[in-house]
């Protein structure tokens, strides 16, 4: 839910967000929201936004960005510009990144959560046919991520991060691309973990899937961790559980210190994720959102492109000369 107080002007200039988000526009009442936004009368105004905190024990922060309309760009030679000027560059990538590579993004008609109801986690440990059930889909299912390749979108992330313009690579993806393409290990930050491999919930030893196939296939479960007993999943973030505090610090770290922020291929709707592009405006970076489809965060972006994401990064690549 978002609250608004607002002038007339203000109020004018939200009126593109959808309805369905949840803006109310408030005289002014005194409210405890879980976002707030102040916009003054000016056609452009200053927006602070106050986002749930990302941790309970975290007061929220307040971001502020200048609403704009979104700019019209030569993508290619516009962006190489804007990350030649940068010396710290983020980028943060969502699934739109990875549909180049055959993996459909799960939210959109055509993908897994269109087709079956994802498994909670709560469910998944409190149940062992939940559990089942989940390593059922995962086995069925593993064959076309573990075939998919990085496309050109990814293999020019990783050249920017190897000729040292991008520090890190902030990702909702699971698929492991980014390595594949080449981004060391150690400037990936996956926020919703990877699909890859499992590992321990409670000690987190690190398992291959082959193994865990075959006893599943033969016992129509997955062992217990072999060093403490504890459940074995994926290694991903499932519904309800929460998000790694460890990797959250290290996006907000990352965010924190850049002076461009890239997002890519993102809806930029899924929270807590989607706070780091606003994060990175009120500590004066430039927010430039590539995506096929147009988001809500457009308008506070310095550069906005609407193109096919593959080409858009080859063409920017070869203008920077990387």
């Amino acid at each position: 839910m978002v609250f608004v107080n607002a002038g007339a002007a203000g109020e004018q200039r939200l009126a593109a967000f959808p309805k369905q988000r949840g803006i109310l526009i408030s005289a002014g009442d005194t409210i405890r929201p879980v976002t707030h936004l102040d916009i003054d009368d000016e056609n452009i105004g200053t927006l602070i936004v106050a986002f749930e905190a990302f941790f309970s024990n975290r007061q929220p922060s307040l971001y502020t960005a200048t609403i704009r309309p979104p700019m019209t760009v030569s993508p290619n030679t516009d962006l190489a510009k804007l990350i030649v000027q940068s010396s710290r560059v983020v980028i943060f990538t969502g699934a739109g990144i990875s549909t180049e590579s055959g993996i459909p993004d799960f939210r959109s008609p055509g993908g897994i959560w269109s087709k079956m109801k994802p498994i909670q986690f709560q469910d998944f440990v409190a149940d062992p046919k939940m559990r089942e059930e989940s390593w059922r889909r995962k086995f069925e299912g593993m064959d076309g991520m573990a075939k998919a390749k990085p496309n050109r979108g990814h293999f020019a992330v990783a050249k920017l991060v190897n000729s040292g313009k991008v520090s890190h690579v902030i990702t909702q993806n699971v698929d492991n691309l980014h390595q594949i393409s080449g981004v060391p290990d150690d400037k990936v930050i996956e926020l919703h973990g990877n699909a890859t491999y499992a590992k321990c919930l409670d000690c987190g030893q690190a398992y291959e899937f082959a193994p865990l196939k075959v006893a599943f296939q033969k016992h129509g479960e997955v062992p217990d961790c072999e060093h403490c007993g504890g459940l074995i999943k994926t290694a991903t973030i499932s519904f309800g559980q929460s998000m790694p505090e460890r990797e959250m610090l290290l996006a907000e770290q990352a965010t924190i210190a850049c002076d461009l922020f890239i997002a890519i291929g993102s809806s930029l709707l899924v929270y807590p994720a989607a706070s780091f592009p606003l994060q990175a405006k009120q500590y004066g970076a430039k927010l430039v959102i590539l995506n096929r489809e147009p988001t809500e965060m457009d308008i506070y972006a310095d550069m906005v492109i609407h193109d096919e994401i593959g080409i858009v990064l080859s063409q920017t690549i070869e203008e920077c000369s990387v």
